[in-house]
């Protein structure tokens, strides 16, 4: 994995100067990773990216205080743990709608919206997972930004999340996180089995590897996309588990059986109807920028991100994520499609 301490490339055999011209670049070419861990410890794409830049020009600021004594990637990802830690000083922990409360009936009334801070938000694939590499470790780093592997570490106070993360995704060595955390090896390895059996409890692990898709799960996806395109309920619901989710962030209210999707989507939701879908990739999985039909009737203007989470040879579960203004150029879609 890219972002494993045991990497050798970047050991600091000489130490970048302000004035040498490569600082920079030695700085930027760990933003991909660091962003990625800063998404696992905050669960947003835009405070992950906060938290790059901050830790980028702490260590541009401190760089008389980096003698080479360790590699530079540990040293930037020390400064990011605690960027992190710094942000998550409150109590407040981000969720999915499934962590809010039970699932609703399509005649359930949407509610308010809820403050874009109580979400898990997305990110796009090509912000936090590496370009190339072995193929099983970016398998493993696809699988640590999953939504639900981050709303499962949402769970986890957040020392507790620094130092799984730590440990079972980047392969730090307990002594080494003991001395980010200024703590005992003793505490890192209780908070340890601690933080595990929490995530065991939500059925996820940070040593998972999802398999790249295969031809029985293209074929699902692309009967999803012509089934959503032409708004055939009963095509589409087929393709869900019984148990499927789907959910609208930032609103509370969910649904999980195929008459209320079908119920919700013939009702509220009927604007959707002949709603166009882009391809793109959040989280490790197939996603969509959704666009329904203009009010004006000319072309299609954006609705939604769809975040698709297959299980088998189903869909378990479709995340809406509503807020286009901020997600659609993030994962460089276009702001409207023309007729």
């Amino acid at each position: 994995m890219t972002t494993r301490l045991a990497a050798t490339d970047d050991v600091a055999r000489e130490t970048p100067t302000h004035g040498s011209g490569e600082l920079e670049g030695r700085l930027e070419q760990h933003r991909r990773e660091l962003t990625g861990h800063a998404y696992r410890m905050l669960g947003s794409a835009f405070e992950a990216e906060d938290a790059v830049q901050e830790t980028l020009l702490r260590a541009w600021r401190g760089l008389d205080r980096f003698e080479g004594r360790a590699t530079l990637r540990s040293w930037l990802y020390r400064i990011a743990t605690n960027v992190c830690l710094d942000m998550l000083t409150g109590n407040e922990r981000r969720a999915r709608p499934m962590d809010l409360a039970p699932a609703r009936t399509a005649d359930a009334p949407l509610g308010d919206a809820l403050p874009e801070a109580a979400w898990i938000l997305p990110i796009p694939d090509g912000r936090v997972l590496p370009e190339s590499g072995d193929p099983a470790e970016v398998a493993e780093s696809r699988e640590t930004i999953r939504l639900a592997f981050v709303a499962a570490l949402q769970h986890l106070p957040p020392r507790q999340r620094a130092v799984l993360i730590l440990r079972e995704v980047l392969r730090w060595k307990a002594t080494e996180v003991a001395e980010l955390l200024e703590t005992t090896v003793a505490s890192v390895n209780s908070a340890l089995q601690r933080a595990r059996s929490t995530l065991q409890a939500a059925h996820v692990t940070a040593t998972d590897a999802s398999q790249p898709m295969d031809d029985q799960q293209r074929g699902l996806l692309a009967r999803y996309v012509d089934a959503f395109q032409r708004y055939d309920l009963e095509s589409l619901t087929a393709l869900l588990h019984q148990d499927a989710t789907w959910s609208m962030p930032p609103y509370q209210l969910w649904l999980r059986t195929h008459r209320d999707i079908r119920r919700w989507c013939l009702g509220p939701g009927i604007g959707c109807k002949d709603s166009r879908l882009i391809p793109t990739v959040a989280n490790g999985l197939p996603a969509f920028g959704q666009y329904k039909p203009a009010a004006n009737g000319m072309g299609h203007e954006p609705w939604s991100l769809q975040v698709v989470e297959m299980s088998g040879d189903r869909i378990g579960g479709i995340t809406f994520f509503l807020d286009t203004a901020r997600f659609f150029p993030m994962f460089g879609l276009p702001p409207r499609l023309d007729p």
